[in-house]
Order: structure tokens, then C-alpha cells, then sequence
């Protein structure tokens, strides 16, 4: 088995960096396209920039990348519990701008989970096959 687990070509670090710049990004379009009427249209940023902080940081710093990775996965477990508590409480929201943020904030929160679990597990074989 390969030491470095990759998810679509790309480290799980990578994948935050990336995912979270996409966040950023299109939080701060959100905003802008929805007239900066509302701070709530920049969620997606404050949901990205840490993570994407994360994604930096855990390559700076390797050896604290496990707790950096968990923290991660804590932040992308709210981004999917987010969207959808939000639904379940208040149902559909009515702007199609609420819609589109909430289902990027749940496809991405998604998209890295799935390859953080993948990676813990990528790396608790890894552990278990040499005996540590």
C-alpha cells in the first residue's frame, strides 16, 4: 500500500486549500451578486477561509497535520450539518442565491469528508500493517 493517500490526484491538505479557496471565493460572489444586502451571503467565506487555513498549515506544520486534518473534518461535518439543520428548521428557502450557497456549502462539506474518512482510514491500515 502507497504511504500518501490521494483523493482525486490531490492530499486531503490540498483538497482544503483548494475546496477552501473555492468557498472564499464564491461567498465573496455570493455577496457581491446579491447586492451586499446581507453579511449572511459571505458564509461560504467563513466557512472556507478556515478551512483552506488548515489546508496551509497542516503542510507547514506536518507534524501537527493529524490534529490540523481533524479540525478539518469538524469544519466539514458543519458545513454539511449546516445546510441541511437550516432546511429541516425552516424549510426551503425562498432565494435562489440561499439555495445555490447551501448546496455548494453541502457538496463541498461532502466531497471532504468522504476523502478525510477515506485518508484516516488510508492511514490506520497504514499503521496497523507496521505494527506501530
Amino acid at each position: 500500500m502507497e504511504d500518501t493517500f490521494l483523493f482525486f490526484g490531490r492530499s486531503v491538505p490540498d483538497l482544503a486549500k483548494i475546496l477552501g479557496s473555492i468557498l472564499a471565493i464564491f461567498g465573496i460572489a455570493m455577496y457581491i451578486i446579491s447586492g451586499q444586502s446581507s453579511v449572511t451571503a459571505l458564509i461560504p467565506s467563513f466557512m472556507g477561509v478556515p478551512l483552506m487555513l488548515l489546508g496551509l498549515l497542516s503542510e507547514r506544520m506536518p507534524e501537527n497535520r493529524h490534529h490540523l486534518m481533524h479540525a478539518s473534518m469538524v469544519l466539514a461535518l458543519l458545513m454539511v450539518i449546516m445546510p441541511i439543520a437550516m432546511v429541516v428548521a425552516m424549510g426551503v428557502p425562498d432565494s435562489n442565491l440561499t439555495v445555490t450557497s447551501l448546496f455548494t456549502l453541502l457538496i463541498i462539506g461532502s466531497i471532504f469528508l468522504v476523502a478525510g474518512i477515506k485518508s484516516f482510514r488510508h492511514a490506520r491500515i497504514l499503521r496497523e500493517s507496521s505494527g506501530v
